[in-house]
């Protein structure tokens, strides 16, 4: 879910945040230093405009930027879909289809038609899998779009894409950046969104905010435009590494009592070692080297049967779905996974068994061959 999230998730988003300031007036002002009470019943917000100022200046130097690997532009904004007599709210994003495509990788997404269709068709449209089935529309069928400003445009489908969320799929279309910059009745440096890419997304918290003082604009990141999403696979990684750690517990004292048995079996041979000069050192180093040995060959035995299960389980159709744009179960091979995994597959069994191979080395080898 996070990775489908993440594919279709700019990991920083700048735009104008609409913010009403009802604390100010005209009368307010103009009255301001007088010996009078001025109150303003049901006050209208004043005309805010939604783009970005300046858009083409703060382009340039994001795209100068070292830590920003791809920039899109665009111009964004609620519309109606028209089709003959059905009519459904959704949005439009005016891009640089190129842009877009490349920082979403939209080619991998497509269910009919190319991104690339968008920059031949005259008022062509990207549309929305969902969109498109409640639309009931199909490649080269006309739909017209009616923007807040009353502005009434038609445009051709060339392409239907699906990500694999319905929040997207239901309802985002695509037009370029010119068609959509018409449609809201607006010149060519009118932008309202710029979504950018970095190289390393873990960085975007921090990237956002010295974007939001460096620019005076909103900058989201990823992690806060998916805090939901975030908070529930913190759920599930906590229950995950809890029910890893108990396994491992369990496995430590699995070894612990198979040290301690052959102990108990060994009592006579460790006691002759002894009788023959084996200092306690030695007769430890013996047994923990066994229990070494054993979480060793444990791990290394359960990360190649886990690899081959995973890899195997990663070739596994997944169930068609219309929500869920997946073909295969997805499965994360992650290196540190398998490190971490060896990792503690030794440790728990040196500590398994340190405490009977130290109960071995102090065997009294007289009290022993005495009987």
């Amino acid at each position: 879910m996070e990775r489908t999230m993440l594919s279709f998730t700019p990991d920083v988003h700048l735009y104008n945040d609409i913010s009403t300031d009802y604390s100010h007036s005209i009368a307010g002002d103009y009255f301001k230093g007088q010996p009078v009470s001025v109150g303003v019943a049901h006050p209208k917000p004043r005309q805010i405009k939604l783009n970005l100022k300046n858009a083409a200046g703060i382009i340039a130097r994001l795209r100068q930027d070292p830590l920003i690997s791809e920039i899109s532009p665009m111009v964004s904004t609620l519309v109606f879909y028209n089709y003959g007599p059905v009519q459904i709210n959704g949005n439009i994003s005016g891009v640089n289809i190129l842009d877009e495509s490349r920082m979403f990788d939209l080619k991998e997404k497509m269910v009919s038609g190319m991104p690339e269709d968008l920059l031949t068709a005259d008022k062509g449209i990207l549309m929305g899998s969902g969109l498109a089935q409640k639309l009931n529309v199909q490649l080269g069928d006309l739909v017209s779009l009616a923007a807040p400003n009353g502005m009434l445009m038609r445009f051709r489908v060339v392409g239907i894409f699906r990500i694999g969320m319905s929040a997207i799929d239901n309802v985002r279309s695509y037009v370029s950046l010119a068609s959509g910059q018409q449609l809201l009745g607006k010149d060519k440096s009118y932008i309202t969104d710029i979504s950018i890419k970095l190289h390393d997304h873990s960085k975007a918290a921090w990237v956002a905010k010295a974007m939001n003082k460096q620019f005076g604009y909103k900058a989201d990141d990823w992690e806060t435009a998916n805090a939901s999403v975030k908070t529930s696979n913190l759920v599930r990684d906590t229950l995950t590494y809890v029910v890893s750690v108990t396994l491992l517990i369990v496995a430590g004292f699995g070894i612990y009592n198979i040290m301690n048995m052959t102990i108990n079996n060994k009592m006579k041979d460790i006691a002759i070692l002894k009788a023959q000069g084996f200092a306690g050192q030695d007769i430890m180093q013996i047994f923990l080297s066994q229990a070494i040995f054993i979480g060793l060959l444990g791990a290394l035995s359960g990360m190649g049967l886990g690899f081959m299960l995973a890899y195997a389980l990663s070739s596994v159709p997944f169930p068609p779905n219309e929500y869920v744009a997946l073909k295969y179960f997805p499965v994360a091979f992650e290196p540190a996974h398998y490190f971490f995994g060896l990792l503690f597959g030794s440790l728990t069994p040196l500590v398994a068994g340190l405490m009977p191979s130290l109960k071995a080395a102090k065997i009294d080898p007289v009290m022993i061959l005495r009987g």
